[in-house]
């Protein structure tokens, strides 16, 4: 099984990216809203404030979780870019803590590239981390104060470790570190 996480892990960092989706969202126009691409904004759109959580609707993710930021955006797609550094810290603090809460101490936070993703809303993914991937690579980092915010083309995947957390900007596509 091992294997499969390193095999799994190899082929996302090798796989060729998506262009990045056309974002039509206008939240001053709910019509715009219906496209696939503005599902999250439509989601947020339901949502009284604040940070929330929703279950990934993808039959190839059964294990995972979204974490969604409320933020008002008008048109076109959201990126960490547009958050305060308050937001941001919260928005990485409530990750973490739903994703401990849910996979002890073998969890992973995820963001895929602005340049990669498939929703306009900004969005992290939480799941357990897949066994045997080379998490190496990780910089540590003592708190989410303290994360770096990507640049648009670069994703960026976190896990816990002794000390911190190990955060890992090697890759566009960050998730598929994460258990489907």
């Amino acid at each position: 099984m091992k294997w499969l996480g390193c095999f799994l892990a190899a082929l996302a960092v090798c796989a060729p990216l998506p262009g990045a989706v056309e974002c039509g969202c206008d939240h001053s126009a709910p019509a715009t809203l219906e496209e696939r691409q503005c599902s999250l904004c439509r989601e947020a759109e339901k949502q009284t404030g604040g940070i929330f959580f929703l279950k990934d609707i993808s039959p190839r993710k059964p294990n995972r979780w979204l974490v969604l930021e409320k933020q008002q955006h008008g048109k076109g797609q959201q990126s960490l870019r547009d958050l305060s550094p308050q937001e941001l810290t919260a928005f990485w603090k409530a990750a973490i803590a739903r994703a401990q809460e849910m996979w002890p101490d073998v969890w992973g936070v995820a963001y895929n590239a602005d340049t990669v993703r498939t929703q306009c809303h900004i969005h992290l993914h939480i799941g357990k981390l897949l066994e045997g991937l080379d998490e190496s690579g990780g910089r540590l980092i003592a708190s989410p104060e303290q994360f770096p915010v990507p640049d648009p083309e670069q994703g960026i995947w976190l896990h816990p470790v002794p000390g911190g957390y190990h955060v890992h900007t090697d890759r566009a596509i960050a998730e598929p570190v994460l258990l489907h």
